[in-house]
């Protein structure tokens, strides 16, 4: 089964956005790795929304 392409762009998008990294960074991180940055991202900024 392969990653959807979609969510993928979407997963390096979000972090590239908020953590600034390169690309190749972005996709060097095995993927539980990048899906745990995205929920920390998004707890991050559901906590900035709530201040």
């Amino acid at each position: 089964m392969t990653y959807a392409s979609d969510r993928l762009f979407n997963e390096i998008a979000y972090v590239a956005y908020h953590f600034h990294w390169p690309l190749d960074s972005i996709l060097d991180l095995e993927h539980p790795l990048r899906q745990r940055f995205v929920e920390e991202i998004a707890q991050l900024n559901q906590r900035r929304t709530e201040e």
